[in-house]
């Protein structure tokens, strides 16, 4: 999804975050709808419901009567008052699918806001996992630890949290939101109103470069972070968009074949389908499916390609939360099921569907480049079962407490080295990848 890769077949989730780009059409002060905005709004309600029609990866749509749904839209848009709404519209008719890889990308300006603070679900609770320093959140006392009970009123839940961050992030962003938390150890609701800073970028120039800073902002950058104790080498993969070869010189150059790994997926939102697969071949003895695709078209398996003699042959364990989708969780439920090593951590993020980006654009003179994330298949594991809505269970289900996140406590990390004869303390383990706002923003 990142440009110079649409051409590829991509698993990957648009991981979003606290960092946005502001929507043309729902800026942040939620400009009138004239007649022009209307029309292209319609315009590009068509685009999307001809691309779900056209391509999506099942012709019955859930069992939704396409024409009966977007005609429904349409009629909305025909009472919308404001840009805002209309692209609320449009983003909710896709949303209403239910499918964590079908998604519109609504035009963007340069004006990105940043609200300063990241939260996660952990467990069946939301909870602030990082606030930048210096940030009115910071100022206003929000810290790591802090369990969200409210956004705007409305209480997040596992399920639905990434349509919140979607909801903010790309349709709807604010000069500021409000919250109601609470502390670790107390019961006394606070509410909070935090100010976002508003940021001045390049121009976008297509729709590429919007997912571009999606994904690259949602999951800790493209820096790749490696740790090492005694025989055993840490691994923490932001995401799986990198080269084939990239994923070689890694597990040449830091891996290697002897010694034991933990390779940290958390927060790792996906990437490509060909790195998937190349990091696969080196955990089999043999060439493995890890997935056949169930589409409209026939599509080949996905498959894990031996390295032979360049395989890694020491002990594995792998670390998944609830941010870790797509082919972070597809390799993790393929190292379960093929017992080559062991999963630790939360229940990963069930958003496994494989997907391309469609590029639209109207206008003449002047464009107006727009998208969509449209799914093309469903990934089915090799017992048979999609991980879509389900997502990977740990073979040893460790949450991080509220008490740990505002302690930079890591008892999931510590777990994982003590399996390979390690023994760190949880407050040394919070020590070895710390939030960095600079890699995770870069």
């Amino acid at each position: 999804m990142l440009p110079g890769a649409l051409s590829r077949t991509v698993v990957n989730r648009a991981v979003l975050t606290f960092f946005v780009t502001i929507s043309a059409f729902a800026g942040l002060h939620g400009q009138g709808l004239d007649g022009l905005g209307r029309s292209r709004a319609k315009n590009m309600l068509n685009n999307v419901k001809k691309t779900i029609k056209d391509e999506y990866y099942d012709p019955t749509y859930g069992g939704k009567d396409l024409d009966a749904h977007f005609k429904q839209a349409e009629e909305k848009l025909d009472k919308a008052t404001s840009n805002a709404q209309a692209t609320g519209i449009i983003a909710q008719a896709v949303i209403d699918f239910n499918d964590s890889h079908l998604m519109f990308y609504p035009p963007s300006l340069t004006i990105t806001p940043e609200y300063g603070w990241r939260m996660q679900a952990i467990g069946d609770k939301i909870y602030v996992i990082a606030v930048k320093p210096g940030s009115d959140a910071a100022k206003q006392g929000l810290k790591p630890g802090d369990e969200i009970i409210s956004i705007e009123n409305y209480r997040p839940t596992r399920k639905e949290l990434w349509k919140v961050q979607y909801y903010y992030n790309q349709i709807s962003p604010r000069n500021g939101l409000r919250l109601q938390v609470m502390s670790p150890g107390s019961d006394e609701v606070r509410s909070l109103n935090i100010a976002s800073k508003l940021n001045r970028s390049v121009a976008v120039q297509t729709i590429e470069d919007v997912i571009n800073e999606i994904d690259r902002s949602g999951s800790g950058g493209y820096t790749h972070r490696f740790k090492r104790f005694g025989r055993v080498t840490i691994w923490k993969m932001p995401n799986f968009v990198l080269e084939p070869d990239d994923v070689d010189k890694v597990m040449r150059e830091r891996v290697g074949t002897t010694g034991d790994m933990i390779l940290d997926l958390r927060g790792n939102g996906g990437g490509y389908v060909l790195s998937l697969e190349r990091l696969a071949g080196y955990f089999v003895e043999k060439d493995t499916k890890i997935a056949d695709l169930k589409g409209r078209k026939t599509m080949k398996p996905q498959m894990a390609k031996t390295q032979g003699e360049k395989a890694f042959r020491g002990k594995l364990v792998v670390l998944v939360d609830s941010g870790s989708g797509s082919a972070a969780e597809i390799f993790a439920r393929f190292i379960q099921l093929e017992h080559r090593g062991i999963v630790i951590g939360d229940q990963s993020a069930g958003a496994v569907m494989q997907s391309r980006t469609e590029s639209m654009k109207m206008g003449t003179d002047s464009l107006v480049f727009y998208g969509m994330n449209v799914t093309n298949a469903d990934v089915i594991l090799s017992d048979g079962v999609s991980l879509e809505h389900k997502g990977v269970t740990p073979d040893k289900l460790i949450l991080k407490t509220a008490a740990d996140l505002a302690a930079e406590r890591d008892p999931v990390l510590a777990a994982a080295l003590k399996t390979l004869g390690v023994e760190v303390s949880p407050d040394d383990a919070g020590k070895v990848f710390p939030f960095d706002w600079k890699i995770e923003t870069q």
